[in-house]
């Protein structure tokens, strides 16, 4: 149910699909009821697929992650795993776009920095590999660059702080730079925050607002999945302070 609710068909917008589905049968009973639910249903789908909206909702839940920081004080970096593309017949599992996205982050973060690199990240639904061993690879390979420490069991952001923590503390490590997208960084600094380390935000990398041509209120694909990212870090947020 959890799953459901966080990446599946009850997580908004994906949500509104079958309100307007529910609301096309509802019809056959009460046309009223079931045209009103459907429309209401179009129309949120529709705003929440424009660059307009989506934009708009990805700033406000990057809003509050500065700038420009001064990260002197820094022992670590940690990177936050996100998606990977599964292996299809028997080919290895491979980074997704946003972990790559992050990695490529945390690369130009240690060439700065200097200092040891955490990966984070543990296995996708169906993944043969973690998100983890697969940075891993990824930064010492493509990159030259060791990794310290590899946290492959996480699966949540908060189990990426809790299970990363003990391999930072038998370093003696309590202040780190954390990279993950801007839009994810808030809660993820939360996370880290809640348990006692010190994060650094370097985000990777902030949305810009697009509302200045007819088009950005037109719907496209890139947009709604960008309002889910949105709202499920603008909602997640807030649970994360109750639950945790």
């Amino acid at each position: 149910m959890f799953d459901l609710v966080s990446y599946g068909a009850l997580a908004p917008p994906e949500v509104l699909i079958l309100f307007a589905v529910l609301g096309g049968f509802l019809a056959l009973v009460s046309r009223r009821l079931g045209l009103t639910i459907v429309l209401a249903a179009s129309l949120s789908l529709y705003a929440l697929a424009t660059p307009a909206v989506s934009s708009s909702l990805m700033r406000a839940a990057e809003a509050g992650v500065p700038e420009t920081l001064d990260f002197t004080a820094a022992r670590a970096i940690v990177v936050l795993g996100a998606d990977l593309r599964l292996g299809a017949a028997g080919a290895p599992d491979t980074l997704g776009p946003f972990t790559t996205e992050r990695v490529v982050y945390a690369a130009q973060a240690y060439r700065k920095l200097q200092v040891p690199i955490a990966v984070s990240g543990g296995p996708g639904e169906g993944s043969r590999s973690t998100a983890g061993d697969l940075m891993r690879t990824v930064l010492n390979q493509d990159f030259g660059i060791p990794v310290a420490w590899d946290e492959d069991r996480s699966t949540t952001t908060w189990e990426n702080a809790l299970d990363t923590k003990p391999l930072l503390d038998s370093a003696g490590i309590t202040t780190i730079v954390l990279v993950t997208h801007a839009w994810h960084m808030r809660r993820a600094v939360w996370c880290f925050e809640r348990l006692g380390l010190h994060a650094f935000p370097w985000p990777a990398p902030r949305t810009a607002l697009r509302a200045g041509r007819m088009r950005d209120f037109l719907p496209r694909p890139g947009s709604l999945q960008n309002s889910f990212f949105a709202l499920h870090e603008l909602v997640g947020g807030v649970y994360y302070r109750v639950r945790h």
